[in-house]
Formats: C-alpha cells, structure tokens, sequence
C-alpha cells in the first residue's frame, strides 16, 4: 500500500505542477475556441488540460517500473506498455482535436485504433465468468470486440460529461477511488496476482484526476479538453478490461470457503462487465439519453446540445457548483455502493443505506423546487435570494422594464481569460447566444 500511496502521491504533483507551464502554453497556441451556446463558462478558457495528465500518467508508470513491490507487473505482464501505448496515441489525437477541431467520426475511428493496440498487446477479456453458467470462454474475435466497444463506450461516456467545471475530473477520479479499493481487495486480500496491474491503472488514474481539479474546479483556469477527457476515460476502461476476464473466479473458491460463498463475497467478479458499468452509471446514462434524444429529432448522435444531465440541473435552478457535487453525489453512491455490496452481499443493512442516500440524493435534486423563504424579521440575516420583499422587488422592476436579469459586466483592464495571470485580447463575442453554432 505505501508503494502504491508513493505512486499516487507522485503522480498528482506531476499533474499538478505541469497544469500551470501547459495552461500558459495554450493560451500562446491559441488552444482556446470561442465559446459556443452551448457552453456553460461565460470567458474563453485555455484546453489542453490532458497534455498535464499524460505527463502524469507517465511519472506514475515510471515510478512503479521502479519500485521493488510494483516492478513484478511490468515483468510479468505486458498491460502496462499496453496502456501506454494506447494512451499515447488517445491523447495525441486529443491534442490536435482541442488545437483543430478533428471531425467526430475521426476521433472514433482513432478511438477503435487506440483500443486494437492494446488487444495487440494482450491487454484484451478472456473469457466471462456467469453465474449459475461458469466460466465463459471467449474466442479471439469476440474478446477483442467487446474490449474495443468497452474502451469506446467508456471513452465517449466520459466525453459526454465533461460539461461543466470540475465534473469529468472528480466523477472518474471518485470511480477510480472505488475502483482501486475492488482490485487492491482482490489483489492483496485474496493474493490473485492478475489483479495488480488494475490495481495500479486506478492509482494512477486517481492521481491524475486530484493533480488536475484544483486548475479545473469553478470558476476553471484550464478545460482538460478531449486530450485529457478521451485519455482518463480510456485509462479507466484499461482498468476494467484487465481485471475483467483476466482473474479467475475459481480460485477465489479457494480462500472464501467454497463456490456458494465465493458468489457472495465476489459478486461483481461473477458479472464483470457489471462493475464497470456501474462505476460509469451516470455518464453512460447521460451517452444513451443523449444518442436517443438527438436521434429523436433527426440530428446525428454526435450533434452537441444543451441537454445533458448538468446542462438540466442548472435549468432546474442549482448553482454550477451544487451541480458539480450533486452529479459527484451519486457518482459516489453508486460506485462505493456497488463496492460495498460486493463485500457483503448479504448485508441488509448496505441495501437500506444505499436506499435512504438515494433518497437523500432525490431530495438534493427537487431542492430548488422547494426554495424556502425566511420570515420578514430573519430577512437580513439571510442571503438576498430568501428575501421575500428584495424578490418581489426585483421581479416587478424587470417586469416593468421588459428587460432581462443583468449580469455583472467584468471590470475594465480584466484579461478575457479565467484566471489572474492569463494573457491576450478579450473574446469579440462576450455574449454567448451571438458566439458559435448549437452543434
């Protein structure tokens, strides 16, 4: 554990440290687009964000090549030069798509290719354990067409999520989190060596993501851009794919006392794409919406929109923030729930807790439908939004005038960028209903 804690930890001060010289360089690169009407930020903010997280991801991989409990997995396997490679080629397309605006159906294409080098290089499913059924053995084809959609399915729902500041970084950083207590369980606690190199993709992966959210949370200094989106998104599919039909459910009969009781306390091992999926709920929820409602009115799947669970939330009334962490919410609840049920399967008591935060969770989503009001003489001890007089007040002025809310205009001498250090002009279309297309 502490040479995996040494992994992370130096994985998120590379990300970290390289976030800053990568966010100057975009800006000198013009890696920075007008913003489009479906954009949530109201400045152009500099992309690029993944070229810091591919240097991470490197520092991670040649920090555990180095250490004498972690080396065994860059000799006894060859996942972890997989990855690499498949990374490498991800983010290289990420990169010139954040410069260049790669059509969609390119980076698709290059998304297949990035998955084929990994089967290549035998980071690919083997077989599928089922219950009741056994072990499934996959032929050659069939493994390396379910890992390809996989890392595909992955890549895109990660991609489609990454809408708002902070919210692509910290939903798979929190699934990296669960993810990393599964495989350490089944690496360390029942001593199956094939789960060590998942074990260590999560770390890594987890560090990337912490190194880079203090540049990304609200108001962002720095989008990770499809180089950073795309890239996390495949590390954490890598994950699954390595430990999905890699480890073998037999032999956890071994240390749980038999088949019937191995069933309950590995069960997510017996549905392994189930895990996965779960862990990615939320964004692979928000892909299929998206491809059903685009596909509804006649526009192409790929077509952007404002339609996305965030984009809804913040129509609903929340703030971007409470957005965020709402969406971080039950991307936690799922994902250590299902980790947690597959401790203890037959605990009731994980059930009814996975229930009531649910219920918590539905109440966080209806709350500015139900926005309290302070009585009159707790008026000025409340924010203005509480206020029953400042409301009504303000809602009969814009009445009166026909004019919309207005916004605080950003002061003079302010660079048009996030951030205090950033340079070059203002955007010429500050108004994001007049900037760019809907697509």
């Amino acid at each position: 554990m502490r040479e995996y804690l040494l992994t992370l930890c130096v994985t998120v001060a590379v990300t970290y440290l390289l976030t800053g010289p990568v966010r100057k360089f975009a800006i000198a690169s013009g890696a920075m687009p007008e913003i489009r009407a479906r954009d949530v930020h109201r400045e152009p903010t500099p992309r690029l964000g993944g070229i810091a997280m591919f240097g991470g991801l490197c520092a991670g991989l040649l920090v555990a090549d180095h250490l004498e409990n972690l080396n065994g997995v860059f000799e006894l396997s060859n996942e972890p030069r997989a990855l690499l490679s498949g990374a490498a080629l991800i983010w290289i397309v990420g990169v010139l798509d954040d410069k260049f605006e790669i059509d969609a159906l390119i980076k698709l294409g290059a998304q297949m290719i990035a998955a084929g080098v990994m089967v290549m290089q035998g980071l690919t499913i083997l077989f599928i354990p089922i219950p009741g059924v056994g072990t499934v053995s996959l032929t050659q084809w069939q493994g390396n067409l379910l890992t390809v959609a996989l890392v595909v399915i992955t890549i895109n729902a990660v991609n489609f999520v990454d809408g708002l500041d902070g919210l692509a970084a910290g939903m798979v950083g929190i699934a990296a989190a669960a993810f990393f207590m599964y495989a350490y369980r089944i690496w360390y606690g029942y001593g199956i060596e094939a789960a060590a190199p998942a074990t260590l993709f999560a770390a890594i992966l987890l560090g990337m993501c912490v190194g880079f959210l203090p540049h990304n949370m609200h108001p962002a200094r720095i989008f990770m851009g499809d180089s950073g989106s795309m890239l996390i998104g495949l590390v954490l599919a890598a994950s699954a794919i390595s430990i999905t039909g890699q480890v073998d459910p037999d032999a956890l009969a071994l240390f749980a006392g038999g088949e019937r009781n191995a069933t309950h306390a590995m069960l997510p091992v017996f549905i392994p794409l189930l895990l996965p999926l779960t862990i990615i709920a939320i964004p692979m929820t928000d892909l299929i919406l998206a491809i059903v409602r685009r596909t509804w009115k006649g526009q192409s799947p790929f077509a952007a929109d404002r339609g996305h669970l965030h984009h809804r939330l913040l129509e609903i009334g929340h703030s971007h923030s409470r957005a965020v962490l709402i969406m971080y919410f039950w991307s936690a609840l799922i994902s250590f729930g299902t980790v947690a049920y597959s401790v203890h399967s037959t605990s009731m008591w994980i059930v009814l807790g996975i229930v009531a935060l649910s219920a918590v969770g539905l109440l966080l989503l209806l709350l500015p439908r139900f926005t309290p009001r302070a009585p009159r003489w707790a008026e000025r001890l409340v924010p203005p939004r509480y206020r029953h007089a400042e409301r009504a007040a303000e809602a009969a002025a814009r009445a009166a005038t026909g004019e919309e809310p207005v916004r605080t205009p950003v002061a003079a001498g302010v660079s048009g960028v996030n951030g205090a250090t950033a340079v070059g002009p203002r955007s010429r279309f500050p108004d994001r209903r007049k900037a760019g297309s809907a697509s």
